[in-house]
C-alpha cells in the first residue's frame, strides 16, 4: 500500500492506517503503542522501558492528529506507562474540535486541569477500552496490511509522519517566536495555580488538551489496575518481530467534560497559534540544551613549500584537549587542506601568499583533539587545487567526523543530537564556496536547511584581518582590495532568515559578540592553533573555545569564553591571565553597545536582566 494511500485512510478514520502512522512517529522516541477505536474515540496505551515521556508523546499525536484531521475522530485518549506495570503513570485527552456554530473557522478551546484535583471539581476519572493490540515496531519502514488494509503486501515506505518544520518560521520568519511548551516559560505565567483551569482562545488549531498529569490512582476513586489487567497481553507478544498494525473495537467509557472557568488574560491570538504550532513541532523535551563548542583557525602544520611539522604532533592539541570536553558538537574551522597533491594553485613568494598542507594522517589527531564538525570554507581550502579541497574533505570524512563547506544545498552538513536535528552551512566570501557576498542564495540555503533542522548553525570566514581589525562595523570590509564582506548585514539577514547561531573567523583575532533575535553570534573566534604558519603576536595569539548552550529552538541560552593563548610557535594553551575574554568584552561594549549579552569577568555569557 502506497504512503498516500495510508495517508487517505488515516484521514477518513481507518484506525488501523492512523496507529501506523502514530507508531511510527513514537519509533523515535522508543515507545510502543498499543491502539483501539470506539467511535469517535481514539485509545492509544503507549508503553516503553521506562516511562513514556508525557510531554514528548502529547507533541507527537497532538501534531499528527491536527495534520491529519481525521473528521471520525473527536477525542484521543492517551494513557502512558512502563512495561510490566498495570497502572498507567499519566494520562491525557485530546480533544479535536472542528467548525461549529460554537467553534466558528475552527477556533478550539485548551483547558488545563492542575495537578491537586479538589474533590469538589469535577472529576477528570479516564477509563480505557477492553482490549489493546499490540503494536510492533522493529521494522517500521516496512508496512504489512491486513484484511482490513485490503489483501497482505509489504512495501518500502519512506514515511516521516510529520513534518512541520519550519512552518513556525514561516508565520513570521522575522519575528522568530518560535517556542516550544514549558512550564516554566515565562510568556506562560499566567497558567493557572492550583485548583484552577484555564480557557484559552487559540485561533487556526482549533485543539482541546484536557491533561489529567500526576493523579494518584488508587482502589477506591479508579477501577484501572483491574481494566488494565484485563486488556494485557503475554509479555512474549510485546517482543513479537511482527509490525502488522490490528486494531479491535471495544466499548469504552466516556470522559467526563470539565467545567471551564474563564480567565482575565487576554492574548494576541495570532502569537498564541505561533507558539501552539511550534510546541507540536518537535516532540522534544523544551529543558533539553544543546552544548557546542567551537573555535577559530586551525593550522596543525604544513610541509610545503618545506617541512614545518612538529616532530611529536600529539603534543599540539595535548594541553586544550581538556577544553574540548563535555560537548554534544565540537566545531573548527579547519584553515589548512589534507591531501598529499604535490601542485598548488598559488604563486609563492611574495611574503603574502601562503599554501597550506597537513597530512592526511593529522586527520586522527583532529578527531582525538574532540571535533566533529569542521568548516573547510575558508581562503585555503583551495590552496592545492580541486583535488585538494575534495581530498581535505574525505579524509575529514573518513576519520568520522564531519566537513562543511561544498557549494549549494549539497554543502548542507546534518546532525542529530539528542533528538534534535542540527544543520550546518559553511560560507566564505569567494565564489567557489557558498559566498557571503550572495545574500538572496544564502537566504535560500538557510531555507532548504530549515525544512530539515530544528536548529541552523552558520559558519563564514570573511572579515578583514589582522590587529588593525579587532573592532566591526556595519559596513562591508577588505583586505589588500579584497570584498571580505559585511558580517553584520550578513549575520542579521540570516538570522531574520531562519538561522539560530552564527560562528565567524578570518581575522585572526576575536571580535564582539552580540544576541541578536534572541540567536548568538560570535563575530570573530580568532585563533586556535598554527603551528609555525599563523603569527601569534600581540592579539593574534589570543585565542578561545567558545562554549554556546541553545534550546530546541535554537534561541542562546548560557555560554561560557575559555581564554586560550598561543605560544610563539602557535600552539594553544589555557590562559590563566583571561586576555581573551577582557578583550571581547571590551570589544562588545564599544561595537555593540546595546545588545542584550553580558560577558562577566569569568567569561560567562548570559542575557541581561
Amino acid at each position: 500500500m502506497s504512503q498516500q494511500e495510508i495517508l487517505t485512510r488515516a484521514k477518513q478514520g481507518d484506525p488501523q492506517a492512523i496507529a501506523f502512522l502514530i507508531n511510527q512517529a513514537l519509533t523515535t522516541i522508543g515507545v510502543k503503542a498499543r491502539v483501539s477505536i470506539q467511535k469517535n474515540n481514539l485509545h492509544l496505551l503507549l508503553e516503553s522501558s521506562q516511562l513514556p515521556d508525557r510531554q514528548a508523546c502529547i507533541r507527537v499525536v497532538h501534531q499528527g492528529m491536527q495534520r491529519l484531521n481525521a473528521s471520525s475522530i473527536d477525542f484521543v485518549n492517551i494513557y502512558g506507562r512502563r512495561l510490566g506495570h498495570t497502572i498507567p503513570e499519566w494520562t491525557e485527552v485530546i480533544e479535536l474540535y472542528r467548525p461549529s456554530i460554537y467553534h466558528p473557522a475552527g477556533v478550539g478551546t485548551i483547558w488545563w486541569q492542575s495537578e491537586n484535583t479538589n474533590s469538589s471539581q469535577k472529576s477528570l476519572e479516564p477509563t480505557l477500552p477492553s482490549l489493546f493490540q499490540q503494536v510492533e515496531l522493529n521494522a517500521p519502514e516496512i508496512v504489512k496490511t491486513n484484511s482490513e488494509f485490503g489483501k497482505s503486501e509489504e512495501k518500502n515506505v519512506d514515511f516521516s509522519p510529520v513534518n512541520l518544520k519550519g512552518s513556525v518560521r514561516k508565520i513570521n520568519s522575522r519575528s522568530r517566536k518560535k517556542k516550544i511548551f514549558s512550564s516554566s516559560d515565562t510568556s506562560w505565567q499566567f497558567l493557572p495555580q492550583k485548583n484552577q483551569a484555564l480557557w484559552l482562545l487559540v485561533s487556526t488549531i482549533g485543539i482541546a488538551l484536557i491533561p489529567v498529569s500526576n493523579l494518584v490512582f488508587n482502589s477506591n476513586n479508579y477501577k484501572l489496575p483491574e481494566i488494565i489487567s484485563n486488556i494485557s497481553l503475554p509479555q512474549q507478544k510485546l517482543q513479537s518481530s511482527s509490525s502488522t498494525v490490528e486494531v479491535s473495537q471495544s466499548a469504552v467509557s466516556t470522559v467526563d467534560t470539565p467545567q471551564i472557568v474563564q480567565t482575565q488574560n487576554q492574548l494576541n491570538l495570532s502569537e498564541v497559534s505561533e507558539f501552539v504550532l511550534s510546541s507540536i513541532k518537535s516532540p522534544i523535551n523544551p529543558d533539553t540544551r544543546i552544548t557546542i563548542k567551537a573555535v577559530g583557525d586551525i593550522i596543525p602544520g604544513t610541509n610545503y613549500p618545506k617541512n614545518k611539522l612538529h616532530p611529536k604532533k600529539q603534543e599540539l592539541f595535548a594541553s586544550v584537549k581538556p577544553l574540548l570536553q563535555d560537548a554534544d558538537i565540537v566545531f573548527g574551522n579547519f584553515e589548512s587542506t589534507l591531501t598529499s597533491y604535490p601542485r598548488s594553485g598559488k604563486k609563492m613568494g611574495s611574503g603574502r601568499v601562503f599554501a597550506f598542507r597537513t597530512p592526511p594522517n593529522y586527520r586522527y589527531l583532529l578527531k582525538d583533539a574532540g571535533f566533529d564538525v569542521l568548516s573547510v570554507a575558508n581562503n585555503h581550502s583551495f590552496d592545492f587545487l580541486k583535488q585538494g579541497f575534495e581530498d581535505t574533505i574525505a579524509n575529514i570524512q573518513n576519520a568520522g567526523m564531519q566537513a562543511v563547506g561544498k557549494k549549494g544545498k549539497e554543502g548542507i552538513v546534518y546532525r542529530q543530537v539528542k533528538g534534535i536535528n542540527i544543520a550546518f552551512i559553511a560560507f566564505s566570501n569567494y565564489s567557489y564556496h557558498n559566498s557571503m557576498l550572495d545574500l538572496e542564495s544564502a537566504k535560500k540555503l538557510v531555507r532548504e536547511a530549515d525544512e530539515n533542522a530544528d536548529i541552523i548553525v552558520i559558519s563564514v570566514h570573511a572579515g578583514a584581518e589582522g590587529t588593525r581589525a579587532l573592532r566591526i562595523k556595519n559596513k562591508t570590509e577588505y583586505f589588500f582590495g579584497e570584498n571580505r564582506g559585511n558580517k553584520i548585514l550578513f549575520s542579521h539577514t540570516l538570522i531574520d532568515e531562519g538561522a539560530d547561531l552564527i560562528l565567524a573567523h578570518g581575522p585572526h583575532v576575536p571580535r564582539a559578540m552580540e544576541v541578536y533575535q534572541g540567536k548568538l553570534i560570535a563575530y570573530s573566534l580568532g585563533n586556535f592553533m598554527g603551528y609555525r604558519t599563523l603569527s601569534s603576536k600581540a592579539q593574534l595569539g589570543y585565542s578561545l573555545v567558545l562554549e554556546v548552550d541553545i534550546n530546541p529552538r535554537g534561541d542562546f541560552v548560557s555560554g561560557k569564553i575559555l581564554p586560550v593563548h598561543l605560544n610563539s610557535k602557535g600552539i594553544p594553551y589555557p590562559d590563566k591571565y583571561g586576555r581573551s575574554i577582557k578583550l571581547i568584552r571590551q570589544l562588545t561594549k564599544k561595537d555593540f553597545p546595546k545588545t542584550i549579552l553580558e560577558i562577566d569577568g569569568e567569561g560567562k555569557l548570559k542575557v541581561k536582566g
